[in-house]
């Protein structure tokens, strides 16, 4: 089955011939092959990025799959899952993932790393002194420290969030004080290598919008077009000023718990991670 690389590979020949870049007729009707695809390909969408994904028991599946999906497309990267073992790992919603590496194999200079987030499987990882000083060593190395959803919460509990501007999903927000991050809301939010996601399908967002910082617009652009991201939802309500008052009034409560655990973790071992 031809792969989405593949794709990426076939259409940087077309956009090539197309006058982008110079190119022959015979550059343009080699037969791409996966294995030899990336001699067409103009040299700025390859590159050899170092990628790295944590995984850990109920994360939220779709927090970590959305940027990868965009992330995997980058036609030269190495992507990583990365668990604190081999075992398999149960997202919360029942999804079974098989990481690629550990901690200890996870590659030790990252170009990115992202973390995704979830609700008890968070507060635990939150709590796991392994987890957090993997993500405090990849982190203080890696050229972008990324997150998606709660995930910005086990970055802050890492001491990685200390001064800079970040987000979460909109209910957790004002935990990242707890930190010494600058709380914003925002769909993406960006200070310096720091960038972290709003809730769970921000992730593609962010995933899509760092393919085009990493190759350029066109690249983004073809990626956006191959997987047909055209979102056009069937309710209005995916903002808490955009639902029904009732609708975001029910939804908040029921972060009540989540909250008040996570700041006494967040209290207890933010002090720990940032200084160390």
């Amino acid at each position: 089955m031809i792969s989405k690389r593949t794709l990426l590979a076939a259409s940087a020949v077309g956009i090539a011939a197309a006058g982008l870049r110079a190119a022959s007729a015979a550059e343009g009707a080699h037969q791409l092959r996966a294995d030899d695809g990336m001699s067409q390909v103009p040299p700025n969408w390859i590159g050899r990025e170092q990628i790295a994904f944590l995984i850990y028991p109920e994360f939220t599946a779709l927090d970590m799959v959305g940027a990868h999906a965009m992330l995997s497309g980058l036609l030269g990267a190495t992507v990583h899952t990365v668990g604190k073992t081999r075992e398999i790992v149960k997202s919360d919603n029942g999804l079974q993932f098989q990481p690629s590496a550990t901690f200890d194999e996870c590659p030790r200079d990252l170009d990115v790393i992202c973390v995704p987030g979830g609700a008890n499987g968070t507060l635990a990882a939150m709590q796991n002194d392994a987890t957090l000083r993997f993500l405090k060593d990849r982190g203080s190395r890696a050229k972008f420290v990324t997150s998606v959803c709660t995930g910005s919460l086990l970055l802050g509990a890492a001491g990685l969030l200390t001064g800079y501007k970040a987000t979460s999903h909109w209910a957790t927000v004002p935990l990242l004080k707890i930190f010494g991050a600058e709380a914003i809301e925002g769909r993406i939010v960006r200070d310096r290598n720091r960038i972290t996601a709003g809730g769970v399908t921000a992730g593609i967002d962010f995933g899509l919008s760092l393919v085009g910082q990493l190759r350029d617009r066109q690249y983004a652009e073809v990626l956006q077009l191959m997987t047909q991201y055209a979102p056009e939802p069937p309710y209005d309500a995916g903002a808490p000023d955009k639902a029904p008052p009732e609708v975001t009034k029910m939804t908040r409560d029921m972060f009540v718990d989540f909250n008040n655990t996570a700041e006494k973790i967040g209290r207890a071992v933010y002090p720990k991670y940032r200084d160390g």
